[in-house]
């Protein structure tokens, strides 16, 4: 009988984990694909004598990959076309149930919204010590910097990321309410009920990626998001069928759809019992590992 091949045996066991972080860092799928699979390409011809620690390595290894990938996606960035939003994570059931390719504490859409407006350096120092609670002296080892640098880049991250909006804690219910209430108000066109679902500071963002019609800039305020749905549904046929079955994207509840052929994700984001975001991926290059709904 073959032995299996212990470098296989260690990635596979760390491979969730290593998936999570490159997720938080780069915000694709894709790109979390490719970094997984040249971090063992470099595993594999490592002498696993000379590791101590294969799981830190490994985890070493990945945070430069992601940092050597921010660092050339800042310039692709700045010609990214229309609003630009991470690839979705989608679960069936609950915000609990976690995807198999990844593990998934918290991942949501907000947050790696916030953590796109830091530097590589801080957005690595921050997940390290927050998401994956390494110490200041293990994180400094990994990023060349000292234990004081480190900690001035967590705070700072820290700071960034403290005026992030609550939300409602995610229920865990097969529907949601104000889900299934934003799907028949915005097919309808239904201004004044969209007005008061929204909460009056809400933002929507549609990410088409020049790939497909979607709005090129976030809409601020409850009166130009409804203005939206409202002129989206006057050029489309009202829909017969009820609201797509609840799914749990980035931990939001949301729904997928087709919407003119094209394939998307919609989630919401609840705040006080009103919709305070609506983050909505059409660009088909993010939705390659989403199954379409029916």
């Amino acid at each position: 009988m073959q032995q299996p091949d212990p470098h296989s045996q260690i990635f596979e066991g760390e491979r969730r984990r290593l998936a999570g972080l490159a997720y938080r860092m780069t915000g694709s799928v894709a790109e979390t694909d490719d970094i997984l699979q040249e971090a063992a390409l470099k595993f594999r011809v490592s002498e696993l004598s000379r590791i101590d620690r294969p799981a830190r390595w490994l985890s070493t290894v990945v945070m430069r990959l992601c940092l050597d990938h921010l660092r050339s996606a800042r310039t692709r960035r700045e010609t990214y076309v229309g609003a630009w939003l991470p690839d979705p994570l989608i679960a069936d059931q609950s915000p609990g149930a976690e995807s198999d390719w990844m593990k998934t504490e918290d991942v949501g859409i907000a947050l790696i919204l916030t953590l796109d407006t830091l530097t590589p350096e801080m957005r690595a120092a921050f997940i390290l010590r927050d998401a994956f609670d390494y110490s200041f002296d293990k994180i400094a080892q990994l990023l060349g910097k000292t234990d004081t640098a480190c900690r001035q880049l967590v705070s700072r991250a820290r700071r960034k990321l403290a005026g992030a909006e609550p939300v409602d804690p995610p229920s865990r219910s097969m529907n949601h309410p104000l889900v299934t209430a934003f799907w028949e108000a915005s097919r309808l066109g239904d201004m004044d009920r969209l007005l008061t679902l929204f909460a009056d500071d809400i933002e929507v963002h549609t990410d088409g990626g020049g790939k497909v019609p979607a709005a090129i800039n976030v809409l601020h305020g409850s009166r130009k998001a409804a203005q939206l749905f409202a002129g989206l549904a006057r050029k489309q046929t009202p829909p017969t069928g009820p609201c797509p079955p609840l799914r749990w994207i980035n931990g939001s509840p949301g729904f997928l759809s087709t919407e003119n052929g094209v394939l998307q994700t919609t989630a919401l984001s609840i705040r006080n019992s009103r919709i305070g975001a609506i983050w909505i991926v059409r660009n088909p290059e993010k939705l390659q590992h989403v199954r379409p709904c029916g």
